[in-house]
């Protein structure tokens, strides 16, 4: 039995790996790391792995997945496991980079649009609902960006603690969601960052 899908978007390949638009691959290897968990079954077009995360009332049981069909067309991938493991959409927590929030910030989303973001736009249709968890990472660098480029281009060196903050910070995140639920996790992990704008809900 598996509680909770936590799927990280991002894209397969070397050349996208040190990127802002991996984020979520980048999170879903840290919570592998930090639980022990092998993420190397190939299932839905996803590189999955199985185990637990612990909580003050016990353990539960997740599957972290990296869909490897492109950011962009991620929702089959993601609705193929979900039914794999008959769990409906609210057992899904969705971690993706987002250009609309501003570098360093973090925001839990419980439900809604897409926001723009076709990874999410993408498995909204799939599913054919909007009613799942997301862990947004910001990555807009506070001047303007061609958006289409930025997303796929290297971090630099100097951003290495950065990125690593925002990726601990996300895996904390999904930590706190399945611990603690969506409301309280939200209350903790999304203050204001400077310049973060109030989005639709």
């Amino acid at each position: 039995m598996v509680d909770f899908l936590i799927a990280g978007l991002g894209n397969p390949g070397e050349e996208y790996e040190n990127t802002p638009h991996n984020l979520g691959f980048m999170v879903i290897d840290r919570l592998a790391e930090s639980h022990a968990i092998r993420v190397v079954r190939k299932e839905n077009f996803s590189r999955v792995g199985l185990g637990a995360i612990p909580t003050l009332r016990g353990e539960k049981q997740v599957a972290l997945a990296k869909p490897q069909t492109y950011m962009n067309l991620s929702g089959p991938s993601v609705k193929g496991l979900l039914e794999r493991y008959e769990l409906k959409p609210d057992r899904l927590i969705l971690v993706y980079d987002e250009l609309d929030l501003p570098w360093g910030s973090l925001k839990i989303k419980p439900k809604g649009s897409a926001a723009g973001h076709k990874g999410a736009k993408s498995v909204i249709a799939a599913l054919g609902s909007s009613e799942f968890v997301r862990v947004r990472i910001g990555i807009h660098p506070g001047i303007s960006v061609d958006g289409e480029s930025f997303v796929l281009r290297p971090f630099k060196k100097s951003q290495k603690q950065e990125v690593d903050d925002a990726v601990t910070r996300g895996a904390e995140a999904v930590e706190s969601i399945i611990a603690e639920g969506v409301e309280k996790s939200m209350t903790v992990f999304n203050r204001r960052a400077p310049g973060l704008n109030e989005e639709e809900e």
